[in-house]
């Protein structure tokens, strides 16, 4: 199992999901640009010290992620026609969510081996990045039976 941030924009969110994987020995993979520095104080914040306790890989661009990519793409978008907790997850599965300002362009959707929603009240928007990303991974894990001891 493993997450994947297509060119996200805000460190504070990312520096949370790095934290989310830490927690669940997760790895997670940051497909860039971003739209900040990698270095932004703000990762760092939102990670604690959990930023030492999680695998990261940083992807130049998206045909880089494809080229390292191993396991199905489960595309998490509120364009999704599946709910995901309909849907069976594998453990090699890759979690992947949209930038917070654009969600993935139509190539990347195109590519998704599978698309879920993650179902809320009506008249509301989205969730923020990071309590997707736990949502979903959350689901995974208890599916595949892959929570760590």
């Amino acid at each position: 199992m493993r997450i994947a941030l297509f060119e996200p924009c805000i460190a504070g969110n990312v520096g949370a999901v790095l934290r989310v994987g830490a927690c669940f020995d997760t790895p997670v993979d940051l497909i860039e640009p971003m739209g900040f520095a990698w270095d932004d104080k703000r990762v760092a914040r939102a990670g604690m010290d959990y930023i030492a306790h999680v695998q990261v890989t940083r992807h130049p661009d998206w045909d880089a992620f494809l080229n390292h990519a191993r396991g199905r793409i489960v595309l998490f978008t509120t364009k999704g026609a599946e709910r995901f907790d309909m849907a069976e997850f594998r453990a090699d599965d890759i979690l992947l969510f949209g930038s917070e300002d654009a969600g993935v362009p139509d190539h990347v959707h195109d590519r998704a081996d599978l698309r879920l929603r993650i179902p809320m009240k009506a008249g509301t928007r989205s969730l923020n990045l990071s309590v997707s990303a736990g949502i979903a991974l959350s689901e995974a894990l208890r599916q595949t039976k892959g929570y760590p001891q």
